[in-house]
C-alpha cells in the first residue's frame, strides 16, 4: 500500500492540474454569437446607407467594431451560401449548388464538418435557432452538425409546410409567421441565459427578410419604407434584445458578435423585397448586388472600434476564423476555401488572398482579383419563375473600388487585362478539379413564393 499510495496521490494531482488547464483555457475562449439574416440588401441597413429604415442596434456594431464593405456571400441563393458559411468550403465541392425544398431527400453530407462541431469539441455549447436549410430529413438537422439544440422553421418560410422544430421533432405543426422574429429572439435570450456560465455557439439565423414578410403588432407601421422595413427594424430590435442580454450578464466584452446576410435582396418581390443600394441586381444573379452581404462584427476591446475594411472577405472565411480564435487546427482532409480574418479583425491588416469565383447554380459566371471582376456572356432573362427579367450581356469587366455599381464595361478599352483576367478564371476553375454532380434537391417545383407574389398584386398579400 505504500508504494501505490504516492502514486495514487499524483495520478490526483496530474488530473486536477489538466482539469485547472482545461478550465482555462475554457475562459478564454469568445462566446461567438453569429446573427444570420435572409435576402436582407445592402441598401437595407443604416450603417450602409439606408436612410429610411432605422437600424440602431445593427448600427452600434459597426461603430463599436468592423464594417465590411465588400464582403461576400458564398453564393446568390440560400442553400449554398449557408453550406459555404458553416464549413468554408466552396457550396460546389459539396454539390450544394441550388435550394433544398420540404420535398427534398438530400441535404448537406453529416460528413461534412462545420464549425459548429470544432467549437463543440473545444468545449462550447451549441445552438442553432432560425432557419435551417440545409435538409430536414433527421440526418442533415443541426444536431448532427454539431448543434447541441435546435429550435426553428427547417427551410424557407415561403415553403408549404411550414412548422417549428425542436431537435429532431416537430414541436408546432400550425405558425403563426407575425411572431417569428419574437420567437427567435426568446430562443436566443433563453440559450445565453442557460450557457452564460461556459463558452457558447449562438447561430440566429432569422427567416425574414425572406418573403412572405411579417412584423408583430409593436412594430407594423412604424419605418418609412413600409411593411419591408418594419421587418428589418424588427430584426434590429432582436439584435439590441441580443445585446441587452449579454450586457445583463456582463459577458458582452467576451463575445464576438456578427451580423450579415445569405445573399442580397429579392428584388422580383419588389417593396417586400429589399434593396442593393449602390449596387447592382440581386439576389439569383452573380453581379454585386446579388453576392455582396452588409456584414458588421464586434468584440469589445478586440476589435478596435470604428474599422471600415474595405477589400474583399467571404462568409466562407468565418470557418478558419473561429479555428484559429478557439486555437482548433484547421482540417487538412478536405479544402478548405475561407482564410482566417485575424489579422483583418484585430491588427488592422488585410486577408490573405484577394480572388473569389462566382457561381451561380452550377454555372461559373465571373471571378475577382483585387478590385477587377470579370464576368462570362449571359444570355439573359425574361423573367418568370420567381426571378427578375435582366439583359443579355457579352463579356464584362469592372473595377468594383471606382465603380461597385458594375455600371461600365472597361472590356473593349483593356483588352490585356480582359486577356489576363480571362486566364485568371480559367486557370481557378481548373484548379478546383473535378466537382461531385449537383445534389437532388426535390422531386417538384414548390411555387409559394410565386404565388405569394400574384396574391400581392391582387392585393391579399401580407398586409
Amino acid at each position: 500500500m505504500k508504494s501505490i499510495f504516492p502514486l495514487f496521490v499524483i495520478f490526483l494531482f496530474a488530473f486536477a492540474c489538466q482539469e485547472k488547464e482545461a478550465e482555462e483555457s475554457n475562459s478564454t475562449y469568445p462566446n461567438i454569437v453569429f446573427i444570420f439574416t435572409d435576402d436582407l440588401g445592402y441598401g437595407d441597413i443604416g450603417a450602409f446607407g439606408a436612410t429610411d429604415i432605422k437600424t440602431p442596434n445593427i448600427d452600434r456594431i459597426a461603430n463599436e467594431g468592423i464594417k465590411f464593405t465588400s464582403f461576400l456571400s458564398a453564393s446568390p441563393v440560400c442553400s449554398p451560401s449557408r453550406a459555404g458559411l458553416l464549413t468554408g468550403r466552396m457550396p460546389q465541392r459539396m454539390g450544394i449548388n441550388a435550394v433544398f425544398f420540404p420535398d427534398s431527400f438530400t441535404g448537406m453530407d453529416p460528413e461534412e464538418i462545420t464549425f459548429a462541431e470544432i467549437l463543440k469539441e473545444k468545449g462550447y455549447q451549441t445552438a442553432a435557432v432560425g432557419k435551417w436549410h440545409l435538409g430536414h430529413m433527421e440526418r442533415f438537422l443541426p444536431l448532427n452538425q454539431g448543434f447541441d439544440q435546435y429550435f426553428g422553421i427547417p427551410y424557407s418560410n415561403d415553403m408549404r409546410s411550414v412548422v417549428y422544430m425542436r431537435g429532431n421533432e416537430v414541436e408546432e405543426f400550425e405558425v403563426d409567421q407575425t411572431y417569428t422574429t419574437q420567437k427567435y429572439t426568446e430562443e436566443a435570450l433563453s440559450f445565453i441565459d442557460q450557457a452564460s456560465d461556459s463558452p457558447f455557439l449562438l447561430y440566429v439565423a432569422h427567416n425574414q427578410p425572406h418573403v412572405p414578410i411579417y412584423a408583430s403588432p409593436d412594430f407594423q407601421g412604424i419605418s418609412n419604407r413600409g411593411l419591408y422595413g418594419d421587418v428589418i427594424q424588427e430584426i434590429d430590435w432582436s439584435v439590441g434584445q441580443i445585446l441587452k442580454k449579454l450586457e445583463e450578464k456582463g459577458i458582452l466584452e467576451n463575445t464576438l458578435i456578427v451580423f450579415s446576410s445569405d445573399n442580397g435582396p429579392w428584388l422580383v418581390m419588389e417593396d417586400h423585397g429589399g434593396s442593393a443600394g449602390e449596387l447592382r441586381e440581386g439576389k439569383q444573379f452573380t453581379f454585386e448586388g446579388g453576392v455582396r452581404v452588409p456584414t458588421v462584427a464586434m468584440w469589445k476591446g478586440k476589435i478596435e472600434a470604428g474599422q471600415v475594411y474595405e477589400e474583399m472577405a467571404t462568409q466562407m472565411d468565418w470557418f478558419p476564423t473561429f479555428c484559429k480564435i478557439v486555437g482548433a487546427e484547421i482540417p487538412t482532409d478536405r479544402e478548405i476555401d475561407g482564410k482566417d480574418l485575424s489579422a483583418v479583425l484585430f491588427e488592422n491588416g488585410n486577408r490573405e488572398e484577394d480572388t473569389f469565383l462566382y457561381y451561380m447554380l452550377s454555372d461559373q459566371r465571373g471571378y475577382r482579383e483585387g478590385d477587377w471582376k470579370i464576368k462570362r456572356p449571359y444570355q439573359g432573362y425574361e423573367g418568370s419563375g420567381g426571378m427578375k427579367a435582366v439583359a443579355a450581356h457579352d463579356t464584362l469587366l469592372f473595377n468594383l473600388k471606382n465603380d461597385p455599381g458594375e455600371t461600365t464595361n472597361l472590356a473593349k478599352e483593356n483588352p490585356e487585362k480582359l486577356a489576363q483576367m480571362m486566364r485568371a478564371m480559367d486557370l481557378a476553375v481548373k484548379q478546383l478539379g473535378p466537382l461531385p454532380p449537383s445534389k437532388v434537391v426535390g422531386t417538384a417545383q414548390d411555387n409559394s413564393h410565386f404565388e405569394y407574389l400574384d396574391k400581392k398584386h391582387q392585393g391579399l398579400g401580407n398586409k
